[in-house]
């Protein structure tokens, strides 16, 4: 179970990081 949420909390923080960067593109343009 912990591997499980281990695994579930790097894709969050991907998919953050990858939200901060598509938003600072945004915001630039």
């Amino acid at each position: 179970m912990g591997y499980g949420y281990k695994d579930n909390f790097a894709l969050i923080v991907v998919l953050f990081i990858l939200l901060i960067i598509v938003g600072s593109a945004y915001v630039k343009y």
